[in-house]
């Protein structure tokens, strides 16, 4: 795997895993169920991912959105490619909603909307917290990928 996706606490962290992609629980939650959907591959630019990434994503992303659907009622959902610290391609996935949500063992309130993400009021996770959000998430990925 790429440093990236160490970076973000890979193999803990892995929620899904498809051909191409990682989904893994971000370690800070500006909403509940934020996430880092990371490319396997090596790209550090969008346009270099191989065709087969860019087809799979209409598979990861749909799972996502219905995983994250049932597990946090999102209104909307924001894919932010920031990749300036961290190299290789990757989103910051972020379900949006009016209030706060639990699940978990964890509650978080969406301070920016709805407005942009205030990433800088994330909730930041301990190993327990983030073991039990981890597999609470992965559940309803579980149960979309069947």
């Amino acid at each position: 795997m790429n440093v990236t996706i160490e970076k973000f606490g890979w193999p803990a962290t892995l929620i899904a895993e498809f051909a191409h992609w990682l989904v893994l629980l971000r370690p800070a939650q500006p909403t509940l169920g934020s996430l880092v959907l990371a490319a396997k591959s090596d790209a550090t630019a969008f346009g270099d991912l191989p065709a087969e990434a860019h087809a799979e994503l209409k598979i990861v992303t749909a799972t996502i959105e219905a995983a994250l659907g049932k597990a946090v009622d999102y209104s909307k959902i924001n894919y932010l490619m920031l990749m300036m610290v961290d190299p290789h391609v990757h989103f910051h996935v972020l379900p949006r909603y009016e209030g706060a949500r639990s699940g978990g063992g964890v509650t978080v309130t969406d301070t920016g909307w709805p407005g942009q993400p205030d990433l800088g009021a994330a909730v930041k996770l301990d190993s327990e917290t983030d073991s039990s959000l981890r597999d609470w998430l992965a559940h309803h990925f579980d149960r979309e990928m069947k």
